[in-house]
């Protein structure tokens, strides 16, 4: 007599085998239900139990080092040829550039300002000093976006400790860091796109070597009276203060410094920040793409362009709202040696004369601008960030 047939769910598996049933749809489950081995939609699915140990020890290898320094570089290249006509008016407006200041209050001033560019030098006059803005770039974005990936993996170790405060943090240090590396041509750059007159312009090594001799005149550091004791010690120590030199091309660093505090730490927190609102679930299908099949173990699927742009362009605003007063006060300190008797204005005497020039409001000349020039900057650069993130596999 035949025995009853076994059930599926009964009959023995063999080592090697499976149920078949772990890996389909379930049918009794609620419409839209997936299995468990299903690909996860957004970072807050089933990507949210996968810790970032695995990546965090390729962060720190050599693979993982060229190819996120290559691709910060490209994307800082690519945001600033974005907007190096904007970026030069703005440095003529901040720098009070006498040439220019009939247009700083008008708000179509900066397109006037383009024109007579445009009429005097041609079309090359509005990239005047960009080949230097792409030899600093390339090296402040890829310093950039690669000590923030390292500063993250060892400040982040993990999902459960991503707070805002230690993306704040990490892109701070990050910050910091590619400006003390890349300072020097940030000051040739300003120098370069100051310059207005259109005959006897100068080159690249000539300006160079003009910030190296310039003198600068400061107060005594100990006062000198004639006749009085200790004369000759105060005459010595006076004269060992700096005028020239390698000093001269740090020119306005330590508020660069102030100032990258809040730029870098707001724009990656802010970045960060919208990317995970884009990615909820509740949005998630229409702001998110599948995830690549060589994307590493933990990454969040990547978001379509215009996501991603988006996201960019508001930590580009927040960013810069957070950072511009302090940037005003570096592009006069840098220009020091290019007007005026040559005086060294430290940051609380730059402070001052913007406020007694033109009030509080001084603070804020070119913001106009700079929200025109930020939002394309920090979407370009992002977007080619990420995008070439994808392409390299990390």
């Amino acid at each position: 007599m035949p025995s009853a047939p076994m059930s599926y769910a009964s009959m023995p598996l063999q080592p090697h085998q499976s149920r078949a049933v772990d890996d389909a749809p379930n049918p009794q489950g609620p419409p839209g239900s997936r299995s468990r081995r299903d690909p996860a939609i957004c970072p807050t699915d089933d990507e949210a139990a996968v810790t970032r140990e695995k990546t965090n020890q390729n962060k720190r290898s050599f693979d993982y080092v060229w190819k996120s320094g290559v691709a910060g570089g490209l994307a800082g290249c690519a945001g600033k040829t974005v907007v190096a006509p904007l970026d030069r008016v703005k440095i003529l407006f901040q720098s009070h550039n006498p040439h220019f200041l009939k247009y700083t209050g008008s708000w179509l001033g900066f397109s006037q300002a383009m024109r007579d560019i445009y009429r005097q030098d041609g079309p090359l006059g509005l990239f005047r000093g960009h080949s230097a803005t792409l030899l600093r770039i390339f090296p402040y974005a890829a310093i950039k976006f690669l000590a923030y990936e390292q500063i993250r993996a060892v400040i982040i170790p993990s999902r459960d400790k991503e707070t805002p405060f230690r993306r704040l943090i990490s892109g701070s240090l990050a910050g910091v860091t590619s400006v003390f590396f890349t300072y020097p041509l940030e000051v040739v750059r300003v120098r370069l796109a100051f310059e207005t007159k259109k005959d006897g312009r100068s080159s690249l090594r000539s300006i160079c070597k003009r910030i190296y001799s310039e003198r600068m005149y400061h107060k005594p550091l100990v006062p000198e009276l004639p006749g009085a004791p200790g004369a000759a010690a105060a005459t010595a120590v006076n004269s060992l203060t700096p005028r020239s030199g390698l000093v001269n091309f740090y020119r306005g660093f330590t508020p660069t410094l102030l100032g990258m505090l809040p730029y870098a730490g707001v724009s990656f927190l802010t970045h960060d920040t919208v990317g995970d609102l884009l990615r909820t679930p509740g949005v998630a299908q229409w702001t998110t793409l599948p995830r690549p099949d060589n994307a590493p173990p933990g990454k969040p699927a990547p978001l379509r362009y215009w996501a991603e742009l988006f996201a960019g362009g508001v930590a580009g605003i927040v960013s810069q709202t957070a950072s511009y007063p302090l940037e005003v006060i570096r592009r006069r300190m840098q220009v020091g040696g290019a007007v005026g008797d040559g005086h060294r204005l430290r940051i609380g005497e730059t402070a001052k004369l913007i406020m007694r020039e033109r009030g509080v409001r001084g603070f804020f000349v070119g913001l106009t601008i700079g929200y025109v020039k930020v939002f394309p900057l920090a979407a370009a650069s992002f977007y080619t960030y990420e995008r070439l993130k994808t392409v390299l596999g990390i």
